[in-house]
C-alpha cells in the first residue's frame, strides 16, 4: 500500500539544472538526493574524512511528517561512503537547504561530482511522545538486559 503525501520542494540557485529527487522503482521507499557541488569543483573525500554536501533543495513537509536522510547502499558497499549521522532527520518546520553529511570509510579517496546520487530521502509520519515520569517501570522478561544479552 503506497500512501502519497504532498511535499513542497524549492530548487535553490546552485541546484538549477539538476534532476529533482525521484524514486528509482515503483516500490522504492527513498527518493535519491544528488550533490549540488559546482561542475568545475568536485568534492574529494579522503579516507576517514567527512563533508557536508549540498543538494540545492529545500522542502516544506506537512505537519506530522519528517524526512530521513539515509545512505545509498551502493556507495556504502562499493566505496565505503555513507551518511555519517544516519538517519539524518529533517523536521517539518525546517526550511533550510537539505545537506548530507557523507563520510568515507573506504581505503581510497572518493570524488563527488555534480549530480551524483549521494543519499536517499524517506518521508515518514512522525509521532511525538508524551513523557510520564514514574518511580518504577513495568517488568518484562528481558528486564535491563541489553548490549548482547539476547545473543551475539
Amino acid at each position: 500500500m503506497n500512501t502519497k503525501v504532498t511535499v513542497e520542494l524549492q530548487r535553490l540557485p546552485h541546484g538549477e539544472g539538476l534532476p529533482l529527487p525521484a524514486y528509482q522503482t515503483t516500490e522504492a521507499a527513498g527518493l535519491d538526493l544528488m550533490a549540488a557541488v559546482a561542475e568545475n569543483e568536485p568534492l574529494t573525500l579522503a579516507p576517514g574524512r567527512y563533508a557536508l554536501v549540498p543538494t540545492g533543495l529545500a522542502i516544506a513537509l506537512p505537519p506530522g511528517h519528517e524526512a530521513q536522510v539515509r545512505p545509498r547502499s551502493g556507495l556504502a558497499a562499493k566505496h565505503g561512503v555513507t551518511v555519517l549521522n544516519s538517519p539524518g532527520t529533517i523536521d517539518a518546520d525546517y526550511r533550510g537547504e537539505i545537506k548530507v553529511i557523507l563520510i568515507n570509510h573506504g581505503q581510497t579517496a572518493f570524488v563527488i561530482k555534480r549530480g551524483e546520487r549521494i543519499a536517499q530521502m524517506v518521508i515518514a509520519p512522525m509521532v511525538q511522545a508524551a513523557l510520564v515520569p514514574v518511580a518504577t517501570l513495568s517488568p518484562t522478561d528481558r528486564g535491563a538486559g541489553g548490549f548482547g544479552s539476547t545473543g551475539r
